[in-house]
């Protein structure tokens, strides 16, 4: 019995000190290093700033450090504000507690500077400061701190307007950004030039026209051009009609009347004629059709009391005077009492006029009658 006793006291006094240990033990763990109340103190860099890209800061900056609990001394963790543009600033922060010291170090990049930048047009205006055709408005700039990242690029093609305002920006890779526009003056739209009539003379041609408000100058091509050249320009200005004179009779004439505005863009218009002497029309060895006869028409003599019309086909087969300067032909006629009928064949015409003083041969022309 006394046996048996004395074994229970033993194994209980085991019992207890394994439960001191492992009390002590739990008791290490809990005050491991970083616990609040000990050992190796926590370091936390506490930011008060706008981060922008690429890691970046864009506004002041200012870094306070946090510690998890109590230290024994501290190095280098005062409050600091960033306040100018830097590439890479490092601030480090040492804490000690319970022998065991934390430093922490921590680089910051300030950009708060938006890039310069300016705008440049590929190519000079079309004329008179105006374009007329797409024009490509490309940024360029700089970056001092994070560099530039990337710039707008920007195609304007419309529509018409003399102040058209286009924008356009640059980038830094903190991601700043800076405008700015340019005015481009634009129109692509040509003038209109219409009415375009020509009004033949003798070895002439007067040529009017209209135009719209739009229209700055007025240009005139003509082939077979001057001096043997194949198209010339034989009139430039703002008028509205230009006489040409000393042409060449029965020679085919192109006129091209060209409508420019401020902006240089141009619009045409063509018409072909064939010059006359003063007998007009039908055109020199025009052809016309026997079904519809032609008026014979010739340039007004000043003073003139009558004219003589005189036709041949072959010989002489029509002899009229009118007062007036034109002549209707028509289907069938009597001349020297015999009876003639406009018939498939060459004619020729000759005009006479006369007046007080004198009997004058205006000119001769031919027309072809088909049926």
């Amino acid at each position: 019995m006394t046996v048996k006793l004395r074994l229970l006291r033993r194994r209980g006094r085991r019992s207890l000190h394994r439960l001191i240990f492992v009390s002590a033990l739990a008791g290490m763990l809990l005050v491991a290093p970083g616990a609040a109340n000990g050992g190796a103190p926590v370091v936390t860099p506490q930011i008060f700033g706008t981060l922008g890209l690429n890691g970046w800061y864009t506004s002041n900056l200012t870094i306070n450090w946090a510690f998890d609990g109590p230290v024994e001394s501290s190095s280098g963790c005062e409050a600091v504000t960033i306040s100018a543009d830097t590439a890479g600033r490092t601030l480090v922060c040492s804490a000690t507690r319970d022998g065991f010291t934390t430093t922490v170090s921590k680089t910051f990049k300030v950009d708060r500077t938006a890039p310069g930048l300016s705008a440049a047009l590929e190519r000079a205006a079309d004329s008179n400061g105006w374009y007329n055709r797409p024009v490509t408005v490309a940024w360029v700039g700089a970056d001092a701190t994070s560099g530039l990242a990337g710039c707008s690029s920007v195609r304007y093609a419309g529509p018409d307007n003399p102040t058209a305002v286009v924008s356009g920006l640059c980038r830094d890779f903190a991601g700043n950004s800076a405008g700015s526009s340019v005015t481009v003056k634009y129109d692509a739209t040509p003038p209109t030039v219409f009415g375009v009539v020509i009004r033949l003379g003798n070895r002439m041609a007067e040529v009017s026209w209209r135009a719209s408000a739009d229209t700055r100058s007025v240009e005139i091509l003509r082939a077979p051009g001057r001096d043997g050249q194949g198209e010339s320009v034989v009139y430039r200005g703002s008028a509205a009609g230009y006489r040409d004179t000393g042409l060449t009779v029965g020679r085919k004439y192109e006129y091209r009347v060209t409508g420019i505005d401020d902006a240089a863009n141009r619009s045409d218009h063509t018409v072909n004629i064939v010059a006359t002497s003063a007998l007009l029309s039908p055109a020199p060895a025009a052809s016309v059709s026997m079904k519809t006869p032609p008026s014979l028409v010739w340039t007004p003599v000043k003073g003139a009391r009558y004219y003589n019309v005189q036709l041949f086909r072959g010989r002489k087969v029509l002899s009229a005077w009118p007062v007036r300067p034109g002549f209707r032909l028509r289907r069938t006629w009597i001349y020297h009492g015999q009876r003639y009928s406009l018939r498939p064949g060459t004619y020729r015409w000759y005009v006479w006029s006369r007046t007080s003083r004198r009997f004058r041969l205006l000119g001769s022309s031919t027309f072809v009658v088909t049926k």
